[in-house]
């Protein structure tokens, strides 16, 4: 049995949106960051970082949205969510997640400019393909998508000017499984923090 702890439009996001694709069976657990849920003694037993995703696995603690992903590309292969290709396929969605949350991610918390900077390298990255990996969508662009939705949603402005990144988002916006997940979150409820 799986369960996802997730925080509506936060990084959990991505494992929600995978979950989605792989029309897997799972359960949720919405956590109030706004609450400080993060914090509890139940929740800091399952994740001493006190930060979601957690997905359980049959009661077993995984964290981490690339460690998460790379789980559930590798149980379920029939969703194709990882590339052909074999280990060096593999290692390229790897070294783009690795990318997104060493970079993209936290430049957020250091200014506009450095945003702007780290999504220019994400742009260039992407630039001419379609996904991320190869010739169809893969865990990478789940975890690419997540990320520019916060930042297009947060800054507008400073996300124009990215013609790859939108074109991306727009093909990920037209997958049922986004669709699906943002009406779950939506309907719970968004308490990000600025």
């Amino acid at each position: 049995m799986l369960t996802l702890f997730l925080a509506p439009g936060a990084s959990s996001m991505a494992p929600h949106i995978a979950l989605h694709e792989l029309g897997a069976a799972f359960d949720i657990r919405a956590v109030s960051l706004a609450r400080r849920e993060q914090r509890e003694p139940a929740f800091l037993a399952l994740n001493p970082e006190g930060r979601v995703p957690v997905l359980l696995v049959d009661g077993r603690p995984l964290t981490e949205v690339a460690g998460i992903l790379f789980y559930l590309a590798r149980r379920h292969p029939e969703a194709g969510l990882l590339p052909e290709g074999g280990a060096e396929a593999e290692a390229h969605v790897v070294a783009w997640m690795s990318f997104l949350a060493a970079t993209v991610h936290p430049a957020r918390r250091q200014g506009i400019e450095a945003a702007r900077a780290a999504w220019a390298i994400a742009q260039a990255r992407l630039a001419g393909r379609a996904w991320a990996v190869g010739d169809r969508m893969s865990i990478a662009d789940i975890h690419l998508f997540r990320l520019f939705w916060r930042f297009r949603g947060g800054a507008p402005e400073a996300a124009a000017g990215f013609p790859a990144l939108a074109a991306h988002y727009a093909r990920m916006m037209a997958r049922p499984a986004v669709q699906r997940t943002i009406a779950v979150e939506s309907a719970i409820g968004y308490e990000l923090p600025a």
